[in-house]
């Protein structure tokens, strides 16, 4: 983002903290911000927007560690997967002179740390913004602007509504990529094609961030997890009778499902052919 921030808003700028000494050493001699800060107050002392971009279940604890040093009118945003409980830590935390909305810029990889930082990771994707009937209408307004020039396209949605659709969307592959993993043998993986490691690509996600994601939405979650159960259930219940009609049904369904998605995305401009 910060790399985004400096090209697309060249006079803007760009203020990051980290709390490892070791990621602000790297930080600093890599230029991803204009300033690397040494303590978190100081980084946001002075700022207009302050973006939160670590793990979900720290939210509470950092939104408490900054809110004195806020100035006022200042816009709070996250880059958390979950949206619920980050709505209600920043209400109890964050004081009333400063405006809080969640984001989930859809972008990313499974690669982790400041070495693997690109300025045109948001390009031609979609951030979610997350409101409530107690948020501020122009820090919103600020919010579309900001990851509009950043590159992406920009949606409206309830904090409730966001966590359904993304539990089943983005938690259940990894929760399903992660399982296939564990559910083979480590000297049998090496003989794993392409369409493996395709299919497990997500679970090299960093586990920390993906625990406080499934803990902080785990009820959504857990029907995900239950309709998949259920299917995996047709699917064995199909295979066991030796029903080959079934099994064709059943993942003709799915294909259909997939190209009419990949024709979407696609014609949306978010695929390249």
């Amino acid at each position: 983002m910060t790399l985004a921030i400096l090209r697309s808003l060249p006079r803007v700028k760009v203020v990051g903290y980290t709390h490892r000494t070791a990621t602000r050493r790297r930080a600093r001699q890599l230029a991803v911000a204009t300033e690397v800060a040494s303590e978190i107050t100081e980084s946001v002392s002075r700022a207009d927007l302050v973006v939160v971009a670590t793990p979900v279940c720290s939210f509470d604890e950092i939104f408490g560690a900054i809110a004195d040093a806020l100035p006022v009118g200042c816009i709070v945003t996250d880059v958390g997967s979950t949206k619920v409980l980050a709505h209600r830590w920043a209400t109890k935390r964050l004081p009333k002179t400063a405006y809080y909305a969640g984001s989930h810029p859809i972008a990313g990889s499974e690669q982790r740390g400041v070495e693997f930082a690109r300025d045109d990771l948001f390009e031609q994707t979609t951030c979610i913004l997350t409101t409530t009937k107690q948020t501020n209408r122009k820090a919103v307004q600020t919010l579309r602007r900001f990851w509009s020039i950043l590159g992406c396209s920009v949606k409206l949605m309830t904090p409730a509504e966001h966590d359904r659709i993304f539990a089943n969307i983005s938690h259940l592959p990894h929760i399903m990529a992660a399982a296939l993993m564990n559910a083979n043998d480590v000297e049998e993986l090496k003989l794993a094609s392409q369409g493996f490691i395709d299919t497990s690509r997500v679970a090299s996600g960093p586990a920390n961030i993906w625990a406080d994601v499934l803990l902080t939405n785990a009820n959504n979650t857990i029907r995900g997890i239950d309709r998949i159960t259920a299917e995996l259930a047709k699917l064995k219940t199909a295979i066991k009778a030796q029903n080959k009609r079934q099994i064709e049904k059943l993942l003709e369904k799915a294909r259909d499902k997939r190209r009419a998605l990949i024709n979407y995305k696609m014609k949306k401009r978010e695929l390249i052919p």
